[in-house]
């Protein structure tokens, strides 16, 4: 399932809805539909860049820990290896992070689900 973000003041933003609602959830607000206001901007992103921030200086330890769940079957050790996941939390917040920015400069909201 799409979330599509949307905001007077930039274009709209598409996120798979495992991955917005880690975000919203960060900014404990529903995923299914919801506004993050002109006022609450600078919060949402302050909040948002602290959690990139953190997302950075814990990557190795969940990149070992996805690489266990990966490497391991049902039956013990398992050959077959699997890509790394190479798409970061910094990278898929990117673009709601940049709507949260030009929604503060214009001070205007962000909605979703609506």
């Amino acid at each position: 399932m799409l979330i599509t973000f949307k905001s007077k003041a930039a274009a709209e933003v598409l996120m798979y809805e495992e991955h917005a609602k880690r975000i919203l959830d960060l900014l404990h607000k529903d995923h299914k539909r919801g506004v993050i206001t002109a006022a609450e901007t600078a919060n949402a992103i302050k909040l948002l860049e602290s959690e990139i921030t953190e997302s950075k200086a814990h990557f190795a330890s969940e990149a070992v820990k996805r690489d266990v769940v990966a490497h391991h079957g049902a039956d013990g050790d398992d050959n077959e290896h699997e890509q790394p996941e190479t798409v970061h939390f910094s990278t898929r917040a990117y673009p709601l992070l940049e709507m949260l920015r030009a929604a503060r400069e214009e001070n205007k909201d962000v909605m979703w689900g609506v």
